[in-house]
């Protein structure tokens, strides 16, 4: 008798699981996957930005970055000549300021930061929203079964046209993409890693830890954006006054 509860309470476990899976929209599930990815209340973290050939790094970069929500407030810190140049994104509104310059510089989140890596690749994702998603047949990656999303922006603020997207279903994670342009043809891939941790409303989260970015080419260049050090703390709104970013 007490074998048979346990199978009965095992199954019923297993089908609550379930149920509460297939609730999930894809609305639901790209929220998820972005909160992991920086959208939180306020969290700092440093980027490292590695373009490689033949696994040699050819060029670095690296910033200090600051987030609330969608906007990302970052800071060069190296090397030496890119120093005090600032970026600022709100919402879908990038700018660029450097030392020198009378004023802030209106720039695309589609515009080249480094090898394949974007500026907007460093802003926090906001898939959720800024693309409508078709939900495809699952896939499995490396073993990992997963939802599968194709994305196409709804306007060209965004950072890419189109995305397919790969989020696990365990984990709730993006950990995969394939960028597309309007025409339809791929350009580049991103796998993603998440082994920084955050705390939110007492809770541990996993965190996003390094982008992994590959030219269809496929000529031994990959660049990697390697996050570190995510620090959830208040941001006040001053970091993310465009009055102020000069200062």
């Amino acid at each position: 008798m007490k074998r048979i509860q346990y199978i009965v309470l095992l199954l019923l476990s297993f089908l609550s699981c379930a149920s509460a899976h297939a609730a999930l929209t894809p609305r639901d599930i790209l929220k998820a996957a972005d909160e992991a990815r920086g959208n939180v209340a306020g969290v700092a973290w440093e980027v490292t930005i590695e373009s490689t050939e033949n696994q040699q790094i050819t060029d670095t970069l690296r910033y200090d970055i600051k987030a609330r929500g969608f906007n990302i407030s970052g800071l060069s810190l190296a090397p030496p000549k890119y120093r005090g140049e600032k970026l600022l994104m709100l919402s879908t509104s990038m700018w660029f300021y450097k030392p020198g310059l009378s004023k802030p510089v209106p720039i695309s989140q589609r515009q080249k930061l480094m090898g394949d890596a974007a500026y907007g690749d460093i802003a926090s994702t906001n898939y959720a929203e800024d693309y409508d998603a078709t939900q495809l047949a699952d896939e499995a990656v490396e073993g990992e079964d997963c939802y599968v999303f194709d994305l196409k922006a709804k306007s060209d603020n965004t950072t890419y046209d189109r995305i397919k997207y790969w989020v696990s279903k365990k984990r709730l994670l993006g950990i995969k993409a394939q960028y597309f342009t309007v025409s339809g043809k791929a350009f580049k891939s991103s796998t993603m890693d998440y082994d920084n941790v955050v705390r939110v409303g007492g809770e541990t989260r996993p965190f996003i830890s390094r982008i992994t970015f590959h030219g269809e080419l496929m000529n031994g260049e990959v660049t990697y954006l390697n996050l570190r050090n995510p620090r959830v703390e208040p941001l006040p709104d001053y970091v993310f006054d465009l009055n102020l970013f000069m200062r």
